[in-house]
């Protein structure tokens, strides 16, 4: 577990560009590809999990290849087929996958105005944004479309061939959890967040944000403490009093000499 995690850690930090604004002309598509290829063993792992388990819950194989195909969100997917395994409704499935995906809300939000073209394409190229490839994306002035879509096609291929494995080869495969695979995508986010941390502001939001995640985790359902802890974010609301009161040194020139200027007095007004 440990190697998987310095792998993907090293490859993701060597994979994303230096500056958060440089952008290769040719190779946008490839590096979104390249940046993922670490996790590609993982995905197709937990992908084939997901076929098994959706094969126990009664899902069909037909139905669990579609679902991958069009829904193409592991935790969501993990949910609706835990919820089934253990009796529940579908409506109760449903709301659990919901939940799980509003976060894709913001995100969505977000990195809209990076898509292009009319709302057919913008919406299956919209199809590719997970937290990856979001994340591997996303630049100081807005977010790289072509890396979004290369590391989006490759995990999405990855996750739909997982899936088809799953569910022709069944209970044969091995937990990815017993392998290691699962330390693959924490070592992701964790050298994605690494750069980021520069500042005080940005420190302070991700250990509040990894506080109330650590807080939640025991108590309420899979991907609540992800959700809460996005408010951790509100911390880069506040502002110092200086940038909202510029003092006098602050000032430009001209406001300066403007207001070094003596104001009349009351004989100089009235000549």
């Amino acid at each position: 577990m440990r190697a998987v995690f310095l792998h993907t850690a090293s490859s993701v930090l060597r994979l994303t560009p230096e500056s958060a604004t440089a952008r290769p002309k040719r190779s946008d598509y490839r590096l979104g590809l390249r940046a993922v290829t670490p996790l590609l063993p993982a995905v197709v792992a937990f992908g084939a999990s997901f076929g098994v388990l959706a094969q126990a819950a009664g899902m069909g194989a037909e139905a669990s290849i579609v679902m991958s195909l069009t829904t193409f969100a592991g935790s969501a997917q993990f949910a609706v087929v835990s919820v089934l395994g253990a009796g529940g409704t579908a409506a109760a499935a449903i709301g659990a996958a919901v939940l799980l995906n509003a976060r894709y809300g913001p995100m969505a939000l977000a990195a809209a105005p990076a898509f292009r073209g009319g709302r057919l394409r913008r919406l299956l190229e919209a199809q590719l944004l997970v937290d990856e490839s979001w994340a591997l994306s996303r630049r100081e002035d807005g977010f790289d479309r072509r890396v979004l879509l290369g590391a989006g096609a490759g995990l999405y291929v990855g996750w739909s061939s997982g899936t088809a494995i799953g569910v022709v080869a069944g209970d044969s495969l091995a937990d990815p959890a017993t392998l290691g695979l699962d330390a693959a995508f924490p070592a992701l986010f964790l050298a994605l967040l690494a750069p980021l941390l520069r500042r005080g502001d940005a420190l302070a939001a991700a250990l509040i944000g990894a506080g109330i995640a650590i807080c939640l985790t025991p108590i309420t359902p899979a991907g609540i403490p992800v959700i809460a802890a996005t408010a951790a974010t509100l911390v880069g609301l506040r502002r110092p009093a200086a940038a909202l009161s510029p003092s006098y040194l602050e000032r430009s020139p001209a406001a300066q000499d403007q207001g070094s200027e003596r104001a009349p007095s009351g004989e100089e007004a009235r000549r």
